[in-house]
């Protein structure tokens, strides 16, 4: 399978692998490609880089190089809004097509990785993915595995695609371009008293992820006047309703009482993930309807944060969904 020779007897010979160069501060890469015929003026180079010996590479029936079982797993896991890189130095990277929402099964990924000298390694599920963003890789660990371990990580892909209507264990959604609503209760900010710091914050998360603020309605602390702001937004067809402000417990604060009245039915009220913890999850009809705390105004991630990629893909929230944010969700001080 593989052969070791002296760098001066490797004239003619194949290259069993990449062979990388590394200039300090000046570049690092490949230096020969796998499958490249060394010729006699590639001695000094390989030398240069401390390569004495090189291996080429006969390959015994039933096994495959690094490079091609690389290749295979990330055609057998890649689904669609994703791109596969060239193999190089044993690796193929999935990248994203589009902006976007990267699904990945864990239990999947789980399940590749119990199997002995294979690698995939992604992204976090639910993670926002930018055009280009490498969010996944696929390896083997030796130079050449066996053709049964990459048919085994195949036949695993196949059976979640024929349990999932076709749909692979990696993917990215795109997002689309939502038609937002807002509603922003507070007396204070209705009677002009304070100036309003939700809009403009909700409105830079909303059109980073390529959506659209259609207007922003303000309302005081009167359930009846939040619910018909709500419903007028609804009427209107708009995709998304955000109500600000007014989420605590405090007697006062009216906005979750008002999201049921809409008619709403709430996935829940409070999320396990700190901070935005008050916040409200909750759909009317196919549209969603979110309660946004106060912190949203002023730090950086939030629940909000958590959860709006999820709808602007089209993903319905579910309960699940909301749980799962407890677990790394304690992002404060």
């Amino acid at each position: 399978m593989l052969r070791e020779v002296a760098v001066e007897d490797a004239v003619g010979l194949v290259l069993a692998h990449d062979l990388t160069q590394i200039l300090p501060g000046e570049f690092k890469g490949r230096l020969f490609k796998k499958g490249h015929v060394v010729q006699a003026e590639d001695i000094p180079a390989l030398l240069s880089i401390g390569k004495e010996h090189i291996y080429t590479l006969e390959l015994a029936e039933g096994y495959l190089h690094e490079d091609e079982a690389a290749a295979r797993m990330a055609a057998a896991v890649a689904g669609t809004g994703v791109t596969l890189t060239e193999a190089h130095e044993g690796k193929v990277s999935l990248k994203a097509a589009a902006h976007g929402l990267a699904l990945v099964d864990r239990n999947f990924v789980d399940a590749v990785n119990s199997l002995e000298q294979v690698v995939l390694s992604t992204v976090r599920t639910n993670t926002v993915a930018e055009p280009g963003r490498s969010l996944a890789g696929t390896r083997v660990i030796p130079l050449v595995v066996a053709e049964e371990r990459i048919a085994e990580v195949e036949r695993l892909a196949a059976e979640y695609r024929a349990a999932h209507g076709g749909e692979a264990p990696f993917r990215v959604k795109p997002f689309r371009k939502l038609q937002v609503g807002v509603v922003t209760t507070g007396g204070e900010v209705y009677k002009g008293r304070i100036a309003d710091k939700f809009g403009p914050a909700v409105r830079a998360k909303v059109e980073a992820l390529g959506s659209v603020v259609v207007e922003q309605r303000f309302a005081p602390d009167e359930s009846e006047f939040i619910v018909g702001e709500i419903r007028r937004f609804l009427e209107a067809g708009v995709d998304l309703v955000l109500v600000t402000g007014g989420m605590s417990v405090d007697p006062d604060d009216r906005t979750p009482g008002a999201i049921r009245l809409s008619g709403a039915e709430v996935v829940s009220y409070g999320t396990p993930m700190l901070p935005g913890s008050m916040l409200m999850m909750a759909y009317h009809g196919d549209t969603p309807i979110m309660g946004l705390p106060g912190c949203v105004m002023h730090d950086p991630y939030t629940s909000f944060d958590a959860l709006l990629p999820l709808v602007c893909a089209g993903e319905r929230v579910t309960r699940r969904d909301i749980v799962e944010l407890g677990y790394g969700g304690l992002l404060g001080k």
